[in-house]
């Protein structure tokens, strides 16, 4: 497989996305359903902290990937949904972190919705990876 990042956005002095990710000849794709912040009970962890469930939703997600094969640096695509985009964007930089820290450049969106399925859940993100 072959990837190219295509126009690499900054947030602050670090990269946080790409425009666009080409993949070309792909063995495999994962589609990624939408990860939330819950505990290994199952319930919605970190209530009324966005940094909190950025974080354990990012690790959900490491923990689904893994299962199939991939890591969070395979994602091409990542679309980050919460009902409180204020909140999202003054903890980005856990955001960042998760992607930093994984060597992840994912095409992104960041969107304000008006509710998620549980009204615990600040924050859900979903996926596309390839290898």
């Amino acid at each position: 497989m072959r990837r190219e990042d295509i126009d690499p956005r900054f947030f602050g002095d670090r990269l946080a996305y790409n425009r666009a990710v080409l993949v070309e000849q792909p063995r495999r794709w994962l589609v990624v359903a939408g990860h939330e912040a819950r505990d290994d009970e199952g319930g919605i962890a970190a209530v009324d902290d966005v940094r909190g469930q950025l974080r354990l939703t990012f690790r959900r997600l490491a923990e689904t990937l893994d299962k199939a094969g991939f890591a969070l640096s395979d994602l091409v695509q990542i679309r980050i949904f919460t009902v409180d985009i204020e909140a999202v964007t003054a903890h980005y930089d856990a955001v960042l972190d998760e992607l930093a820290a994984a060597d992840c450049r994912p095409a992104s969106l960041l969107a304000e919705v008006r509710a998620l399925s549980d009204p615990r859940m600040l924050v859900e993100i979903e996926g596309l990876a390839a290898q």
